[in-house]
């Protein structure tokens, strides 16, 4: 399926930042930011810090719209784009699943703070482990919104 799947209002920010951080090396790129900006933190280098937080910011913009929807993170993107135009009760699944990522991330990053090295970890590779379970959902609703969409 083409990237023209992307569910659009074709607002800016559909055009500018949901088509390119489609691309699977966006999403890819940014897996390890989170480690990153974990370790600046706890090592209170503010320069690495503000480096990985400048990319965060600009790595949507750096890559072009996927060619197709074939990658998976493509397919987490697009499902992600679908989610956020959704309405969602508070306590729906994947919802409490993305609540429960920042939850373990904000964590990660208060043990950072106090310098707790073994909490610091866990949290970390936890709130990794969610996201990327949140991403494999989104995954799953894309993969069965274009089915849906191709079948009827």
């Amino acid at each position: 399926m083409a990237p023209s799947s992307l569910p659009t209002d074709d607002s800016a920010l559909d055009r500018y930042f949901w088509a390119r951080h489609a691309n699977p090396k966006s999403g890819w790129s940014r897996v390890p930011t989170l480690p990153l900006l974990i370790a600046c933190l706890y090592r209170r280098d503010w320069r690495g810090l503000a480096l990985t937080l400048a990319f965060v910011a600009v790595n949507p913009f750096l890559f072009a719209p996927p060619e197709d929807d074939s990658a998976w993170m493509t397919k987490g993107v697009y499902g992600e784009r679908l989610w956020t135009k959704g309405d969602h009760d508070a306590t729906s699944y994947p919802t409490v699943l993305n609540y429960l990522t920042g939850v373990a991330a904000l964590y990660a990053l208060y043990a950072a703070v106090r310098r707790r090295p073994a909490e610091t970890a866990l949290a970390t590779a936890l709130s990794m482990a969610l996201k990327l379970w949140f991403v494999a959902e989104m995954v799953h609703l894309y993969e069965a919104e274009r089915d849906a969409s191709a079948g009827g």
